[in-house]
């Protein structure tokens, strides 16, 4: 097993290194100094080497911190009607049961599993058992340390915070292993990926329970909680020992790799086939317009499902959730005052929201798949006029995409700010809702800017531009920095609609002077 464990480590180590490299090679200032032969520089390939083991190291630690700082303590310290440490447990415990079934690692088809088994032909079992296991001891190493820190801050007993990440381990293990017996009575391939509808609507249930009920003073009592956190460990081991007896993991993964084996090096052909599923073929849509206005409204009207389907799921979610927490109010007077005082210094949170529900990716993308791709290879779509044109009127689309959950969070916090008491400063309210719209409003414009200037899709619709990625990641921790911040909601909402404001003119400007060089099609 341990050479089957160098073997896999070293597989996913060279493609990680080689894309590294490549990434390296797509940044501006760095790529003129490096060397056209770049795959065979030795010290290039050793720098390459140690970023891709750290980063190794640092994955195991990184998102386990950044799911409990936000998503179970971040989250958790909204709540004053329950005590810490019983709230803490109660959202714990039902991302925990989400996480097992939407992150096995046993049933996660990728690359690096096709490359060994398919086209290796590596030991299915032995390798699916290795990686399996590497990936469960990378949970419990990486869930220790701040289910221990965040644990014992909220007041949670030492020995239950030692045991956490063992019970995590555990239930992920039982899902696998019912999945795996699953599959031995039904002959069903269970793919995280691609999950049933019914297992998203339990997942919508567990979390509405997790964030509603404690809104409502509700939580799972802390014995409760404890004694089903120690329950999964048992329930684990068992759910181990199904795991290492199963012999079909051939099957299973053949099944599972199936549809990669024919995608490997068709992936602009499969992206297209998945976006026609949902585009709209009706050859009855037609425009009035002219010109670049003509092609935007055909493209609007039959990309419909792709650009406005989740922006309306994701603006009835928020006006589900506005609706609870004035139920709330309703039936515990007592938080009022509480939400009020968050209103007036929560705001900077707002930002990483407004960032979570944007549909910059997917708009670009779409746009580069079904239109852009094509229109590149003609000079007229990359003249300065007419691509400050274009831009112009894709901004209007996107915004109006973006705008409609904005409208509702706006319009939701205002009201909320009112209902809770009110406050003594009528710009409150108003500043509440403009500084919501212009935080979409900057999405908007950062999203469409990055992709002109940047434009990181290759023919085969894969991101290739490590600016662009970089660029991405640094506006993922700016927005999670601004989560920490606390400032009056006048004082922030104020800087905020300034600075959009002012983004946006510098946006326009860099559209002009650099967008027809950087608009292309990458190799």
């Amino acid at each position: 097993m341990n050479r089957t464990l160098r073997i896999s480590f070293s597989l996913k180590n060279t493609y990680r290194v080689n894309g590294i490299l490549y990434s390296l090679k797509q940044i501006p200032l760095i790529r003129r100094i490096l060397p056209a032969t770049l795959y065979r520089v030795k010290g290039l390939k050793i720098f390459a080497n140690v970023l891709s083991v750290l980063w190794e190291i640092v994955s195991v630690f990184l998102g386990k911190f950044l799911y409990f700082i936000t998503m179970v303590a971040g989250i958790g310290v909204l709540y004053k009607t329950a005590p810490a440490d019983q709230v803490y447990l109660h959202i714990l415990l039902f991302l925990t049961a989400i996480g097992a079934w939407m992150n096995t690692s046993l049933f996660n088809p990728t690359r690096d599993k096709y490359y060994a088994m398919i086209l290796l032909r590596m030991d299915a079992r032995e390798y699916t058992l290795v990686n399996y296991l590497y990936s469960i001891l990378k949970v419990i190493v990486g869930f220790l340390p701040f289910s221990i820190l965040f644990g014992m801050d909220r007041g949670v007993p030492p020995w239950l915070c030692l045991l956490i990440p063992f019970s995590i381990a555990g239930i992920k293990m039982a899902v696998a292993a019912s999945s795996l017996w699953d599959y031995e009575k039904h002959g069903f391939v269970y793919n995280e990926n691609k999950l049933r509808k019914h297992l998203w609507a339990l997942v919508g249930l567990f979390l509405a329970a997790a964030y509603g009920l404690p809104a409502a003073g509700i939580v799972v009592p802390g014995e409760v909680t404890a004694v089903l956190m120690v329950a999964f460990i048992p329930v684990g081991a068992v759910g181990l020992w199904k795991i290492l007896t199963f012999r079909g993991y051939r099957e299973i993964n053949q099944q599972l790799l199936a549809q990669l084996t024919n995608q490997m090096d068709t992936v602009a052909q499969v992206s297209q086939k998945q976006s026609q599923k949902v585009i709209s073929a009706d050859t009855s849509i037609t425009s009035k317009r002219k010109g670049f206005e003509y092609l935007n409204e055909l493209f609007i009207k039959r990309h419909r499902k792709i650009l406005w389907s989740s922006t309306k799921k994701i603006a009835a979610v928020c006006l589900f959730l506005l609706l609870g927490v004035l139920l709330a109010f309703y039936l515990a007077p007592e938080i009022k005052e509480e939400t009020n005082e968050l209103l007036m210094t929560f705001l900077p949170y707002f930002v990483f929201i407004m960032y979570a529900i944007n549909r910059g990716t997917s708009f670009t993308k779409a746009l580069f798949m079904n239109c852009d791709h094509s229109l590149l290879t003609y000079s007229f779509y990359k003249r300065p006029d007419m691509v400050l044109k274009l831009f112009r009127i894709r901004l209007r689309e996107i915004m109006k995409i973006n705008l409609l959950p904005a409208l509702v969070i706006g319009a939701g916090l205002a009201v909320l700010l009112y209902a809770s008491g009110g406050t003594d400063n009528p710009l409150n309210y108003a500043v509440l809702f403009v500084s919501i719209l212009c935080m979409s409003m900057f999405f908007s414009v950062h999203y469409l800017t990055v992709y002109y200037l940047l434009q990181p899709y290759s023919a085969d619709v894969e991101v290739k531009s490590g600016t662009y990625q970089l660029v991405m990641s640094v506006t993922y921790f700016v927005c999670f920095f601004l989560m920490q911040v606390r400032m009056p909601t006048l004082a922030f909402g104020i800087m905020c609609i300034a600075f959009c404001v002012l983004y946006s003119i510098v946006a326009c400007v860099l559209i002009y002077r650099l967008a027809p060089k950087t608009f292309r099609l990458r190799n």
